[in-house]
């Protein structure tokens, strides 16, 4: 027998806690992340020019509905549609085509070659972020079971593909023509589908403007968020409306924010986390208890970083100790090295589309 093969692979509570993991990464700042995503719409509602603008501008790198995208080369997977009806679209939406957005009308099938297809492309293009495949249906597999466990295996599949590459898939599908009270149900097949995905979208007629649609979004790392937009008829563009979240912007909690400041002047401090908290309470103003404290510290490390704030948990004598320091923004190459010392060289950037609160995706 095999012992490896039949001994789990696990990690303490305390451990994970201070572990150094990097971020989620997203296409789209707080709305398309790292991972597979569905796209979800009613036909000839205007998905297709939707994924069409987005795989442009993340191409080029601007912004859309005011989200900051990560630039880098897509492929647009337009199953649906010959070349002809894709320059079409292509000439109504925009005027600058960048050269590393492209374009495949054919492609192989879940289990017909499509996983190599894509791992090809993305090795002769090595900063691929964003891979589009409309439909999903048109790549699925040729099989007769409906049922929950092969939909959500085929997901399944196609999320190694995209955690292995490190890219974000949307799919784009159909809805169900039974209507549902919850737009999330309304995709065609079982909750399978749903069930397997990183991040969700399903574009619905708007509830307040019979001209616009709803974009409602939710994923595994962002909250329940909705954006109401608005088809333009010249460029058949989507325009933002309005977001349901007032601020798409990373907010710090007024204890980090507090914790910065009180660092500024500190500069460092090597000591027990109780000692720690106690100085931080009495600087703040408010008692802050130590447990509550060092789990914000944690889900904020990032964007404390990013801000010269670097901090070490370790274990002495079964007591919890924190080496914790500031480090000016403009210092020399030597505070540089000496942060890297702190937290390890495997020091990661902070990624500024990390909320405290969960936000949504697309």
């Amino acid at each position: 027998m095999n012992e490896t093969k039949n001994k789990l692979t696990v990690i303490d509570g305390e451990t994970l806690m201070d572990m150094r993991l990097v971020p989620t990464r997203f296409c789209v700042e707080t709305l398309l992340p790292q991972g597979v995503s569905m796209l979800g719409g009613a036909p000839k509602i205007g998905k297709s020019w939707m994924v069409l603008d987005l795989c442009i501008r993340i191409a080029k790198g601007e912004k859309i509905w005011n989200l900051t995208t990560k630039k880098g080369t897509t492929l647009y997977l337009c199953l649906e549609d010959p070349l002809r009806r894709v320059q079409e679209r292509l000439n109504r939406i925009t005027d600058e085509v960048p050269p590393n957005v492209f374009f495949a009308v054919t492609a192989g099938t879940l289990t017909d070659g499509l996983d190599d297809q894509i791992r090809n492309f993305v090795s002769e293009h090595p900063d691929t972020v964003l891979v589009a495949i409309d439909t999903f249906q048109i790549i699925r597999n040729r099989t007769a079971d409906t049922s929950y466990a092969n939909d959500y295996e085929e997901v399944r599949q196609i999320k190694a593909l995209a955690d292995e590459l490190g890219i974000s898939i949307l799919l784009v599908h159909h809805l169900r023509k039974q209507g549902d009270s919850d737009p999330l149900n309304k995709l065609s097949g079982t909750t399978g589908i749903s069930g397997a995905m990183d991040a969700l979208f399903i574009l619905d007629k708007s509830r307040r403007n019979a001209a616009g649609a709803t974009l409602i979004c939710t994923s595994r790392d962002t909250g329940y968020r909705e954006l109401e937009l608005q088809l333009s008829p010249e460029t058949c563009v989507w325009n933002l409306v309005s977001d349901s979240l007032e601020s798409p912007q990373l907010i710090l909690p007024e204890e980090m924010n507090s914790l910065i400041a009180f660092m500024k002047e500190k500069i460092s401090f090597s000591g027990t986390n109780s000692d720690f908290a106690d100085q931080f309470s009495a600087y703040y103003g408010k008692s802050v208890s130590v447990k509550g404290f060092k789990q914000m510290m944690n889900r904020w490390r990032y964007s404390l970083e990013e801000r010269g704030v670097f901090f070490e948990n370790r274990r002495s004598n079964g007591q919890r100790l924190l080496d914790i320091s500031y480090f000016s923004s403009d210092g020399d190459e030597s505070d540089v090295n000496d942060a890297k010392q702190l937290c390890g060289e495997n020091c990661v950037p902070s990624v500024p589309f990390v909320t405290e609160t969960p936000l949504c995706a697309e």
